[in-house]
């Protein structure tokens, strides 16, 4: 048995309503018999398990057989760069000092953000082995959107080279952030994928449509980031056009926050088959997603994104049995292929409303596309089975 720190400062339980799999992940390591805490922020969404005071900005407490360790930091989509970047930075030196404190055999280090590496390097020159989890390519990605400054960028190359070459191994998300690993000298790296929670998502959850939706409209839904990067203008052009051309079967939903939101919501005023919530604990999205006819797939067209990016929101529409509709080439669109979904141009609105409308027309092939994505949810991307590869990958770290 093993004494494991796992640095995530998104962590969140299925009661929350941010991204899940390093609650899976931490859980499966512990059922695996290694001693695991988990250290975590106070990420826009989540919900730790955690609810007594907080004691000199820390609580901590068990969650599903593992410690969570929860600091005072709050963490928003909605926040300026420089708020982020000081939470960012806060969040590691309160980590650090957590990776100094105790007598950990392996230290796991999830990005983003990157700033998550800092207390592993500082472990790492204590004779502490790590594990890197890269879910995101940073400086890659910014880079690519035109976001960051020469001296931030500086500062996350070194970052990020320092964390793939002294990592015991690197866990990438995809096959192109596995390269991205391999170029800046990983020596190891394993891929383990986005994972469907297929107990959660699923034709066996009830239901459930908000008031606005009338009964006879189908619901297509984006649950995810309203940020720069999912380009999210694409989904409003969408609505204009359906309108525009009298279409009134379709309602799209667009379900999340971020910078970008109070723009998105201006631009669709005024337009009757569009609306927006606040992001949704995972179990209540679980019963929206279980009422709706698509999953909405959307990012910025940046050629970078195509193999860059796992988007979790596209495991929540397989596991749920969606038809996926997307604007991502690359792997997404391979992914797709097999008649799970439709990829289309990454800036066509008049495409994507086309798209909506011949799954209005069909039915059945939107219950054959609906059965094609559950199946790849089951036979490729049970978060089980991918959570036992990652326990793997741990305890070779370990030997």
């Amino acid at each position: 048995m093993a004494r494991l720190l796992y640095l995530h400062q998104h962590f969140s339980t299925p009661a929350g309503a941010a991204g899940t799999r390093s609650f899976a992940l931490a859980r499966a390591l512990a059922q695996a018999g290694h001693r695991v805490t988990l250290a975590t922020g106070q990420w826009q969404g989540a919900v730790t398990g955690l609810e007594g005071p907080f004691r000199r900005g820390a609580r901590e407490g068990a969650v599903a057989g593992f410690r969570v360790v929860e600091f005072a930091i709050p963490c928003t989509n909605a926040m300026g760069l420089a708020a982020r970047s000081a939470a960012f930075l806060r969040y590691a030196w309160r980590a650090g000092r957590l990776a100094r404190g105790e007598g950990w055999d392996l230290v796991i280090a999830s990005s983003t953000p990157l700033t998550v590496v800092l207390p592993a390097l500082a472990a790492a020159r204590r004779g502490i082995p790590f594990l890197f989890e890269m879910r995101d390519p940073w400086p890659e990605l910014p880079r690519a959107l035109g976001l960051a400054n020469p001296l931030a960028l500086a500062a996350m190359e070194r970052m990020a080279d320092a964390a793939c070459r002294r990592a015991a191994a690197v866990v990438a998300l995809s096959e192109g952030m596995a390269e991205i690993a391999r170029a800046r000298g990983a020596a190891r790296v394993e891929v383990v994928p986005q994972g469907c929670d297929l107990d959660l998502f699923g034709p066996h959850i009830p239901p459930w449509r908000p008031e606005a939706a009338a009964s006879h409209e189908l619901l297509a839904v984006y649950a995810g980031a309203h940020g720069v990067a999912n380009g999210l203008g694409l989904l409003v052009e969408a609505a204009r056009e359906l309108a525009r051309r009298g279409e009134r079967r379709w309602r799209l939903l667009l379900v999340g926050e971020g910078g970008e939101k109070p723009a998105l919501v201006a631009a669709a005023r005024g337009l009757p088959n569009i609306g927006f919530l606040d992001p949704l604990p995972k179990r209540v999205l679980a019963r929206l997603l279980a009422g709706s006819q698509a999953g909405l797939l959307c990012l910025a067209p940046v050629p970078a994104f195509a193999e860059w990016t796992a988007p979790n929101k596209l495991m929540d529409y397989l596991a749920a049995g969606l038809p996926v509709l997307s604007n991502l080439p690359g792997e997404a669109a391979r992914l797709l292929a097999g008649g799970a979904g439709e990829s289309l141009p990454p800036r066509d609105p008049a495409a994507l409303a086309d798209a909506l409308q011949r799954l209005a027309e069909a039915p059945a092939r939107r219950a054959a596309m609906a059965e094609a994505a559950r199946g790849l949810a089951l036979r490729r991307f049970d978060r089980r089975l991918l959570a036992r590869r990652f326990v793997e990958t741990v305890e070779s770290c370990l030997r």
